[in-house]
């Protein structure tokens, strides 16, 4: 697996590097500092996992933007401070991943491993914010939260997306076409009131609760 760690900030940079680098399932690690470095590594080498912590300036818009040009590549907000604000904000710019400011080298390892295979990583003060926003906007003037409207078939592609499966990759396994996948996660977007996959995946630990840290 390659990863990419983004922060301007050299030193911290280097340390998460020292980290990820000795490990046997990394078979590259490098780093930037901004969002011209982080998309040009991405799309010179392809990097399968990308660390960005929220520390470095325009956090949010590189995660965005990363997002934006590389579907398959897996975004992980590093130095969550667990604010409701914060982790909303974090699953609308699209990341996959959450490692808190107190999380320990194993945990980041953890959340790594995790995105390597695909895996949406939601710990449970995470979970919990995201929960906490939806039901404020459950009730708003928007009535309650949508996840008890959704449709057998828009479940069925919610949980998959929680796996980690692009659209084309849903289509695939279910035997449909992927306008008809798009079709589906926009309106589930929809009823759960929320604008991004990886805040609907979030949503899905939240409501299953804490689950045992996966293996790596």
């Amino acid at each position: 697996m390659r990863v990419l760690v983004v922060d301007d900030i050299r030193l911290f940079r280097d340390h998460v590097l020292d980290v990820l680098g000795a490990q046997p399932f990394v078979e590259r690690a490098a780093g930037a500092a901004d969002a011209d470095e982080a998309l040009r590594a991405v799309a010179d080498h392809g990097f399968a996992v990308v660390l960005v912590s929220l520390a470095t300036r325009d956090s949010l818009a590189i995660c965005r933007l990363l997002v934006a040009a590389a579907a398959d590549t897996r975004v992980i907000a590093l130095g969550v401070s667990g604010s409701d604000d914060e982790v909303v904000a974090c699953a609308e710019a699209g990341v996959t991943g959450y490692l808190l400011r107190d999380e320990t080298s194993d945990g980041l390892l953890r959340v790594v491993a995790a995105a390597g295979r695909g895996e949406v990583t939601c710990p449970p003060p995470v979970a919990a914010a995201l929960m906490r926003r939806m039901g404020q906007r459950g009730q708003g003037p928007g009535g309650p939260a949508g996840g008890s409207r959704l449709t057998t078939r828009e479940r069925e592609i919610l949980g998959l997306i929680d796996e980690g499966l692009s659209n084309k990759e849903i289509a695939r396994k279910l035997n449909i076409e992927i306008r008809t996948v798009k079709n589906h996660v926009h309106n589930l977007l929809e009823k759960l009131e929320v604008s991004r996959r990886g805040e609907a995946a979030a949503l899905v630990r939240g409501a299953r609760g804490p689950a045992r840290a996966p293996g790596w």
